[in-house]
């Protein structure tokens, strides 16, 4: 195994949300994290992918994600199998196109959100009624993503997910973590990316413990991992 994990964050979220969620538990375990900052705008899922390129130029590396960046980190190492060493999924959204998938729903609506009436305004609407840390998330996410919001949010919901026909020849021991009160991210979904892989494991957590516990979806993950046949170095 790779000394470092390298990790992508979800649509519209960043490094830092992935940092309080995956580098203490990757420490745990011997394994440093490379958290890597988005790049808001139309070319966020190349720009995504460009990184991984080049972190696994010097040798296999465990690669992984939360929400778009699982099926990202998913989708590079099914196209780089020998650079792959495993994958930490956290929370993925869908299989193939999003669809009505309600995470790809809700990107296209806070985008078109966002073009009607900028983001102060939408920050306002989505953080109405949601737990505050999770607004507290989003405010300073959405905030960085400045005039990149919207079509960042664009470019996630239209890039498909592998599917699980794709999912099946991903033959490298895989942490599949979703929380199990989450409707936009469906432990439905995450089920079914765990069956689908053939070394996989599935851990979960709830979004009041990731309000109070970043690092419950993190353990979650990688406790997933090790029990699909993970190893760090």
């Amino acid at each position: 195994m790779g000394e470092t994990a390298v990790i992508l964050p979800g649509t519209a979220s960043d490094e830092v949300f992935v940092s309080s969620v995956f580098a203490g538990p990757l420490a745990a375990v011997g394994l440093d994290l490379l958290a890597v900052p988005p790049r808001p705008g139309k070319d966020l899922v190349s720009d995504h992918l460009a990184a991984l390129d080049l972190a696994g130029e010097d040798g296999p590396i465990v690669v992984g994600g939360v929400s778009l960046g699982a099926h990202l980190a998913a989708e590079w190492a099914l196209l780089h199998p020998d650079r792959c060493a495993g994958v930490l999924l956290a929370m993925p959204a869908w299989h193939g196109p999003g669809g009505d998938a309600p995470a790809a729903v809700a990107a296209r609506t806070g985008a078109d959100t966002v073009d009607a009436l900028g983001v102060e305004a939408t920050l306002a609407v989505a953080t109405e009624g949601v737990a505050p840390w999770l607004a507290d998330e989003l405010r300073r996410a959405w905030r960085r993503h400045g005039e990149g919001l919207a079509p960042s949010l664009r470019a996630a919901a239209g890039h498909p997910a592998p599917n699980r026909a794709e999912l099946t020849r991903l033959r490298v021991p895989a942490g599949v973590a979703a929380c199990t009160d989450d409707p936009v991210h469906p432990l439905a979904v995450a089920r079914s990316w765990a069956a689908a892989l053939p070394f996989a494991s599935l851990g979960t957590t709830t979004l009041t413990a990731l309000g109070a516990d970043r690092e419950s979806l993190g353990r979650a993950t990688i406790l997933a991992w090790l029990r699909a046949g993970g190893r760090p170095t």
